[in-house]
């Protein structure tokens, strides 16, 4: 049989049944990789008119191809990505963010666990920091020694915390002479806690009309009881 004769090899399943214009879009989205493309970078790459690509990018995504794909610094532009690439960190902006959006809640508990083993420890490396943290799993998410130390590096420019250089001696005699540590600020204490920073008065919207034998009064209100049983 001459090599005219014989069959192509049939596609993948994944990509059987495409359109032309699909697999264009396809390949042009692929040679992107892990950086995605931009839709309108997408649009002139592949040399289609607008609603084809629209159709295309449809297609493919049904089909499970390619994905879409948000991008920190460019919230309103749709970016899409192949299958099997993930997005690079200047996509997703790194472990900081959850799905294009910056997890404030989740970097503010960490500095506040970091400030309380710093208070413990007295002073620490970063290392000696995220070795406590493994520990004594503080969080109920794993976190990297990269990230602890991105985020002392920034409760230093929070004056949450100060950065020195060991000296070896005295509290240092465990940190090598040189090696940059953190401690708290001079002056810092532990926020102080118990039964009088609980009272209830200090977040009632009720306390203007607050009064001693007026509807509103100590004597009647359950909070405020139940705060003299504690």
């Amino acid at each position: 049989m001459s090599l005219l004769n014989k069959r192509k090899k049939p596609e993948s399943k994944t990509t059987s049944g495409l359109l032309d214009s699909d697999k264009k879009v396809l390949n042009v989205i692929k040679s992107k990789k892990e950086s995605a493309i931009w839709l309108r970078d997408l649009k002139r790459d592949s040399d289609l008119a607008d609603p084809i690509v629209t159709k295309s990018l449809k297609n493919l995504i049904t089909a499970g191809l390619i994905k879409e794909v948000k991008h920190v610094q460019f919230k309103g532009r749709k970016h899409y990505i192949a299958a099997e690439f993930e997005p690079s960190q200047e996509i997703t902006g790194g472990s900081w963010y959850v799905d294009g959006n910056l997890d404030t809640a989740f970097i503010e508990q960490l500095k506040e666990t970091c400030l309380k083993v710093i208070r413990k420890l007295k002073v620490a490396t970063a290392e000696g920091v995220y070795d406590f943290f493994k520990t004594n799993r503080l969080t109920n998410t794993e976190c990297t020694s990269q990230q602890i130390s991105e985020i002392l590096r920034s409760m230093v420019l929070d004056n949450m915390i100060i950065d020195v250089k060991s000296t070896g001696l005295a509290e240092y005699h465990k940190i090598p002479v040189g090696q940059e540590c953190y401690r708290c600020i001079a002056g810092d204490k532990a926020p102080i806690t118990g039964a009088m920073v609980s009272i209830p008065c200090g977040v009632c919207p009720r306390i203007r009309q607050c009064t001693p034998d007026g509807l509103i009064s100590p004597s009647t209100c359950v909070y405020f009881n139940k705060w003299l049983e504690f």
